[in-house]
């Protein structure tokens, strides 16, 4: 009896002590499945995060590219600029040489007029050196408005080379200039002024708007015509609303 006892305690030992190892190693398993999964989990982000890495990296390599390519581009359109301001400057010049030496020879020939007519001379030599006058006179005229074209044209040269020179540039318009607006639109804040090209207004341009002699608000300007221009109101400069009839004046006038 003792000895069955014995045997029967020994089996619920035995299967008490299997039981515990199948807990034991199951939660093993378990840990196990745990290590597992985050291990695989922390590959796949460090290779997530490493595509992401090579997309920047690809991005910014582009980007680089495109500044440097800008940047050559600038330099390009300055040297154009220069040089273009440089040759119109020269005809400019040399337009003021013929001018002067046009204005000489009428001198000229106003002072030989007036003393064939003192003398009594002939009224074939009279008409000839009236001939003479009237030519001189008027390659005068045709060599001031080509002046004025060029000096317009320096003018423009030198706006579009500031741009390039540096961007704190200040574009200084003709001290007598003046103008009214024509069109205003308070939704995009920008006018239509009467003056342009003709009356030496310049891109860039900064002009004070008034009315009955109060600062109203400043505009910038953004395109210029013949005898027109289109110009944004600067923000924070907007002191009242801007109408029709309000007049213009340079904000930076040349000395």
């Amino acid at each position: 009896m003792l000895i069955r006892i014995s045997l029967i305690l020994a089996i619920i030992a035995a299967l008490a002590a299997g039981t515990l190892n199948v807990l034991q190693v199951r939660d093993k398993i378990s840990t196990l499945a745990t290590d597992r999964d985050t291990q695989r989990d922390g590959r796949i982000a460090a290779e997530s995060e490493k595509d992401k890495a090579k997309k920047e990296l690809a991005k910014a390599e582009k980007d680089l590219a495109q500044v440097h390519q800008e940047l050559t581009d600038a330099k390009s359109e300055r040297e154009k600029a220069v040089a273009t301001a440089a040759a119109q400057t020269k005809r400019a010049d040399e337009l003021s040489d013929k001018l002067a030496k046009a204005t000489q020879d009428r001198e000229d020939a106003e002072t030989k007029l007036a003393a064939y007519t003192a003398t009594g001379v002939s009224v074939e030599q009279v008409g000839k050196l009236s001939h003479a006058l009237k030519t001189a006179q008027e390659a005068i005229e045709v060599a001031n408005e080509e002046k004025i074209v060029l000096q317009r044209a320096i003018s423009h040269l030198k706006t579009e080379l500031a741009k390039y020179v540096g961007p704190e540039q200040i574009i200084r318009l003709r001290a007598d200039l003046k103008g009214k607006i024509l069109v205003v639109d308070p939704k995009w804040d920008f006018v239509v002024l009467n003056i342009g090209q003709d009356q030496g207004v310049l891109e860039d341009g900064e002009l004070l708007v008034s009315r009955e002699g109060k600062l109203v608000a400043k505009v910038i300007v953004r395109s210029v015509e013949k005898d027109r221009c289109i110009a944004n109101v600067v923000p924070g400069w907007k002191l009242g609303e801007v109408i029709e009839g309000d007049e213009v004046s340079p904000a930076h006038p040349a000395s």
